[in-house]
């Protein structure tokens, strides 16, 4: 009797798998997650991650079991624990899907052929992007291609090859998993925050597949036709919110692409350009995978070498604190990172002003920002989060002229201009009017009577600017 493992990492769907499709063709199927977060290296998952992680692996475990199978857990060595799963159930084949961040592309090269060399039949699968991050290369027909450096070129070449669409439907059975292969509970991951800080994460996400496809039907129902206006409005839900389940690989971006091809027809006006629009922010998450294989070291230096010995600021630790906080007196970055803190994700307009105000007004490491992302972030992501962090503080691909700063009065007032989201997360200023809500320093005084508990300005931001400016030309 043939007997299949297929080991799930951050492809936790039943819908487009390619290394369950396969695998779910033998006699006896064993799905199996393997908790092993050393083997992500130096980026363990932070605790925002597994807190979704938890939550996606329950709703994998009861998708399984509607169609006759079920999720087996263990913890440890990833290499250990699928020797002996293999040895236990006498499996002959083992498929998985790939994943894509440095570390751990060598690591699954060594495991598979530990296992080929030990007679198994091992099979490996795209599951996560639209391409691998090797297909789309400049030149491609010349004898050392290179890697796109520019975001708009590079799409333009994904374009050209052809956005494929789903592979796989969702199956309607699966082989039963053996009842003598057994696991651990989830609570035994240990996932869950010790000292509950998690009810906003609760109140505002539904991990796992059904959440994804239920944030994608509601987002192209609607929201969609206004995507290119709305989705750099912080107070409004103009944004699909799949990153997250993009990560984790509740939905993937193939599901995302034909979705969006086959609503097209069906849409008049310039819903046809908003749709566009929008698939354009999943070709960024491809980019931004494409940067990461290409150029292994750019989660922690700059792609750009020239900004590897720039003077970056030594005492920065009590301005680091306020900016984790949200409690620097500038409304939007602090709104943003109250935000963050209390739902594990920050509207992307808004995640670029915190960004150039760590890294410009505060000249404070582009590295200590990532990190803080990873850990709060539930879609914190390598490639995404090394990119956008490169990106702002201009040093990555297509990065920004090292002399755009974004204003962070400026930016609220152009695109929260009621201060709507800021008076959401920063309810102190909610007494103060439209014009000063942005900047309640520049109030009259008998105004900012009604918010003189709210924190004042940790750094003026014309000098800050300033200063940044002359470190940037002197690097």
């Amino acid at each position: 009797m043939s007997t299949t493992i297929v080991w799930l990492r951050q492809d936790l769907r039943l819908t487009d798998n390619p290394a369950l499709e396969t695998a779910r063709h033998s006699e006896r199927l064993i799905p199996v997650f393997i908790h092993d977060p050393e083997r992500n290296g130096r980026w363990p998952p932070g605790a925002a991650s597994n807190w979704w992680l938890h939550h996606s692996l329950a709703a994998l475990d009861r998708d399984l079991r509607q169609v006759g199978s079920r999720l087996v857990l263990r913890v440890g060595p990833t290499t250990e624990v699928l020797r002996d799963l293999i040895t236990a159930c006498n499996a002959t084949r083992i498929c998985w899907n790939r994943r894509y961040e440095p570390s751990l592309i060598n690591a699954d090269s060594d495991l598979k052929k530990t296992l080929r060399a030990s007679g198994l039949e091992v099979q490996t699968f795209n599951a996560s992007l639209l391409f691998e991050p090797w297909e789309i290369r400049r030149n491609a027909t010349a004898a050392s291609p290179a890697p796109y450096k520019v975001f708009t070129a590079y799409w333009r070449a994904c374009y050209k090859s052809g956005l494929p669409g789903v592979a796989h439907e969702r199956p309607a059975k699966l082989p039963a998993c053996p009842r003598g292969v057994v696991g651990v509970p989830l609570e035994n991951l240990d996932l869950l925050p010790r000292v509950p800080w998690d009810d906003g994460l609760k109140e505002h996400w539904q991990p796992g597949e059904k959440g994804a496809l239920s944030l994608l039907e509601k987002f192209l129902d609607e929201p969609v036709i206004d995507y290119p206006e709305s989705r750099d409005r912080p107070a409004v839900s103009g944004t699909s919110m799949l990153s997250p389940h993009l990560h984790f690989g509740e939905i993937g971006p193939r599901q995302i692409s034909q979705a969006v091809h086959q609503r097209e027809p069906n849409i008049s006006g310039g819903g046809s350009a908003s749709l566009e629009t929008y698939l354009r922010q999943v070709g960024w998450r491809e980019f931004a995978h494409h940067l990461l294989f290409h150029f292994p070291d750019t989660d922690r230096k700059p792609l750009n070498r020239g900004f590897e010995g720039f003077s970056w600021r030594d005492d920065y630790a009590d301005d680091l604190a306020a900016w984790q906080q949200g409690k620097t007196g500038i409304p939007l970055v602090d709104a943003g990172m109250r935000e963050l803190w209390h739902t594990g994700w920050m509207h992307n307009r808004v995640r670029m002003v915190v960004a150039s105000f760590l890294t410009k007004n505060l000249l404070i490491p582009w590295q200590e920002g990532a990190a803080w992302f990873w850990d709060t972030l539930v879609d914190a992501d390598l490639a995404n989060n090394s990119m956008g962090w490169q990106w702002v503080a201009g040093c990555g691909a297509d990065a920004a002229p090292y002399f755009r700063i974004f204003n962070p009065v400026l930016q609220g007032e152009k695109f929260d201009p009621e201060g709507t989201y800021v008076r959401r997360w920063l309810p102190v200023l909610n007494d103060l009017p439209a014009r000063y809500v942005h900047k309640p320093w520049a109030a009259p005084q008998s105004l900012q009577i009604s918010c003189s508990t709210y924190t004042p300005p940790i750094v003026d931001l014309k000098a800050s600017r300033e200063r940044a400016l002359d470190a940037y030309r002197r690097r």
